[in-house]
């Protein structure tokens, strides 16, 4: 059993009780694994999507390739802001802020609420995935249940091809270079002292495929009884926020939340964290300075720069 302490080091910027820890819910992407170099991709995808459009060829092969060859070659001021403060959000909400916001300029021709987009538009920005409360047409919600998976996909086919695919090869032979440094070694330490380890993504996880492939790529063994009970992400066509799977993963285990870590680097899974009372532990670089600042605002506990430290350890405390 493991006791998680407040030691008042200078990585615990905001101040929790101590108590003992049954199981932690980690993050994927930034977090443990640097496989998915995501952040330029998505970026691109989405500029494409606002100045262009969605044309009925958007996701072909073709199309794929413009953008892999494009992707990380020029500074895009609006989405890569966004990919940094969106990170931990849906995927699929991600989408669908681009093409709401293609809609906004004028290059998406529906029937919708210009006001209603508008507000949506800014409650993605500020982190919120929930908007039902809006009005919205049924034009638009028809045209979003088609295209935002379709857009999904896109975005995939060019991750794999810009970073995903080759980075996945090279991690079968090498996974440290791919491991967050000191990944592997705390989350065998969790396991080997009773507590259960969950992987948590906005990733679609498909067995063998995708992140599930990623992850046995990194050498971490998945199944029951494993170093990962399980990972649990989204789908290709539905939408479901990182809080939302938090609490049906809690409920299912019969679980409270203040006997959990959450480990993660977006605000999605640090705001659910600090929502269900648990300790949040945010694993960012010391450059991410905005992304720092946002989740002391958002509450998290505790933010180092990877798993290795002494101050990070002294958290800790084996127990009977």
């Amino acid at each position: 059993m493991i006791t998680v302490k407040n030691n008042k080091s200078e990585i615990v910027v905001k101040d929790f009780s101590d108590r003992k820890i049954e199981y932690a819910f980690h993050d994927i992407d930034g977090t443990h694994s640097l496989i998915r170099d995501w952040p330029p991709v998505m970026s691109i995808c989405l500029f494409d999507v606002i100045e262009n459009g969605l044309p009925e060829d958007f996701d072909s092969p073709e199309n794929a390739k413009r953008l892999i060859s494009l992707a990380g070659t020029r500074i895009l001021p609006e989405t890569d802001d966004f990919c940094v403060k969106s990170a931990g959000l849906s995927a699929l909400t991600q989408m669908e802020w681009a093409i709401r916001r293609s809609v906004q300029e004028g290059k998406i021709e529906v029937c919708c609420n210009q006001n209603t987009n508008a507000q949506i538009i800014e409650r993605i920005n500020n982190g919120e995935e929930y908007y039902d409360d809006l009005p919205e047409t049924s034009e638009m919600n028809e045209m979003l249940k088609i295209q935002t998976p379709r857009l999904f996909k896109l975005y995939e086919s060019v991750l794999n091809g810009y970073c995903r695919d080759k980075n996945l090869v090279e991690a079968r032979e090498n996974p440290e270079k791919f491991r967050v440094k000191g990944s592997c070694g705390f989350l065998e330490y969790l396991y080997e002292n009773g507590v259960k380890n969950y992987f948590v993504t906005g990733a679609v996880v498909e067995k063998g495929m995708g992140m599930h492939e990623e992850v046995e790529a990194l050498g971490y063994s998945i199944g029951k009884g494993e170093l990962i009970e399980d990972i649990i992400g989204s789908t290709w066509t539905e939408k479901k926020p990182k809080d939302a799977v938090m609490k049906d993963l809690i409920k299912k285990l019969g679980i409270s939340g203040e006997n959990i870590l959450v480990i993660g680097d977006g605000r999605a899974e640090i705001q659910a964290g600090v929502e269900l009372s648990a300790v949040a532990i945010s694993r960012l670089p010391e450059s991410a300075e905005y992304q720092r600042e946002l989740h002391k605002r958002l509450g998290t506990n505790v933010i180092v720069e990877d798993f290795t430290s002494k101050d990070f350890y002294n958290l800790f405390e084996v127990t009977e």
